[in-house]
């Protein structure tokens, strides 16, 4: 059985998460009461019940209910319905240029600006982010790039109970921030840049010349050895941790040429090791 809770910002991708989830079978209720959260986990924990798939999406239009989200949650855990939360976050300017484009207003900004009322959610939402196992970042990512991040995490038929995890490893610029939702963060700024060769600055670390610049140097192989090695040793205790989500950030300058390089090598390496894994480019097409 899979009970999946979906929250996370307003704008930040909620209903196209529950869309993905439905296209690969959840049966998906949104904006159920949290207060009837338990007695719909009970129709579905059932014996009897033919619904392996199941997901929630909770939000901040259910604010006169949001307090009791908490007990509902404890409810779950003392009856050992297993669950997953996955939170949706996104950066503030991002959220407001959707609602501007939508034309529509923020559920807590009625009377205000957008961006008041994406600060007052923020503080409703930051417990239940902390309690999350599962955020995704959808700043710099489109409905399809979410709807592929959801199928890796939830389409393999493995249930709950799988050793994997989802280790999503993304590049990007030092220039434009390390990533919020990152646990490991590399910094490979020490490499060849190729940002110096003319013919190679308008490319990425996907084109294959730029990879040959960028690990044409025996500190590159040597440095690409200890990080497979290290993350040989890491990701088996993550999973004995219990820890679901992985973001291991990759970062140079720019975010374009050695940190895209590293980062298609080392995505390549954890799928190789069985892992599910996903790889995104965060600043690659920005520089």
């Amino acid at each position: 059985m899979k009970f999946v809770i979906v929250t996370g910002l307003s704008g930040s991708g909620k209903s196209e998460a529950m869309k993905a989830l439905e296209d690969i079978g959840f049966y998906c209720v949104d904006n159920l009461p949290p207060a009837l959260i338990v007695n719909f986990a009970e129709l579905f924990f059932q014996a009897n019940s033919k619904m392996d798939k199941v997901a929630l999406g909770i939000d901040i239009r259910g604010r006169e209910f949001f307090e009791t989200l908490n007990f509902a949650l404890e409810q779950l855990s003392d009856a050992n319905y297993k669950y997953d939360m996955l939170y949706l976050d996104c950066d503030d300017s991002v959220l407001i240029k959707r609602y501007k484009m939508t034309r529509r207003n923020h559920p807590l900004a009625a009377n205000s600006q957008i961006s008041d009322g994406i600060l007052e959610e923020r503080k409703i939402m930051e417990p239940l982010k902390k309690y999350s196992k599962m955020i995704i970042d959808t700043t710099n990512m489109k409905p399809k790039d979410l709807k592929a991040e959801i199928a890796t995490m939830y389409d393999d038929g493995d249930g709950f109970e799988s050793p994997n995890i989802t280790i999503s490893v993304l590049s990007f610029g030092f220039k434009y921030g390390i990533p919020e939702d990152a646990d490991i963060v590399i910094d490979v700024r020490f490499l060849p840049n190729p940002y110096y060769n003319v013919d190679l600055r308008p490319k990425t670390g996907d084109s294959l010349d730029v990879q040959e610049y960028v690990m044409n140097s025996d500190i590159s192989h040597i440095f690409l050895e200890k990080l497979f090695d290290m993350m040989d040793f890491l990701l088996p205790q993550y999973v004995n941790e219990g820890k679901q989500h992985l973001v291991i950030a990759i970062g140079c300058t720019g975010g374009r040429h050695r940190s895209v390089t590293i980062t298609n090598k080392l995505f390549d390496h954890i799928d190789n090791l069985g892992y599910r894994a996903v790889k995104k480019h965060r600043d690659s097409k920005l520089d």
